[in-house]
């Protein structure tokens, strides 16, 4: 299995370990550390990164694969405020796929855990898989929900008051550099060096969301 095919697994294995995590039933219906998500909706949240995987793998791609980085910018979330539909509807569907409770949660998300780790070997190299409005190659779109799965178990963690999960330098490291990618998209070259060279000429912010 390739790597960022290895690197996902464990961080959707390490996932399902916090989520079974007594401090997240504790604070099931408390908000999280993030803005306008509870910790049961920001749990829902990380589950469903698996979900969209398995609907990926059930997907009969039709369309000629987009770029991953152009894949960001398409992204109606990435562009818009907290308010617009896209995110209403990303909240919406943790608080849903939460409302079974932290158990079942779990649960169902190690079922899938453990049919993807199963399927995901005997997928193709090349294998495109097919999104609502365009195509993406599976390993570009495995490492969208790698980097979905390591940034919200640390916001998870956060909001019930446990360390973040450690992750190997394996996971860690396409995330990083994912996100430097969009953060120098986002703001430009200089701003990213400055702030990581020159604290005394650092923007405020080279977030890349």
């Amino acid at each position: 299995m390739g790597e960022i095919r290895n690197a996902y697994v464990t961080a959707a294995a390490s996932a399902v370990a916090l989520l079974r995590n007594p401090a997240v039933a504790a604070a099931w219906d408390k908000p999280s550390a993030l803005t306008e998500f509870s910790v049961a909706g920001l749990a829902g949240h990380l589950a469903q990164q698996l979900v969209r995987v398995a609907d990926a793998l059930a997907s009969e791609a039709a369309r000629e694969p987009v770029p991953l980085l152009e894949h960001y910018t398409r992204s109606a979330w990435v562009q818009e405020g907290l308010d617009h539909e896209s995110n209403v509807s990303i909240r919406r569907g943790g608080e849903v796929a939460a409302a079974g409770g932290p158990d079942a949660l779990a649960a169902a998300t190690e079922e899938l855990l453990g049919r993807q780790r199963a399927v995901l070997p005997a997928e193709p190299a090349d294998r495109v898989i097919e999104l609502p409005q365009w195509s993406l190659r599976l390993d570009d779109f495995l490492l969208t929900r790698l980097m979905e799965l390591v940034v919200h178990a640390d916001d998870l963690a956060s909001s019930v008051g446990v360390p973040t999960p450690e992750l190997p330098p394996e996971v860690i490291e396409p995330v990083v550099e994912l996100l430097a990618r969009l953060a120098v998209h986002r703001h430009g070259a200089t701003a990213v060096i400055r702030t990581l060279s020159r604290t005394e000429r650092a923007p405020a912010t080279i977030s890349a969301f």
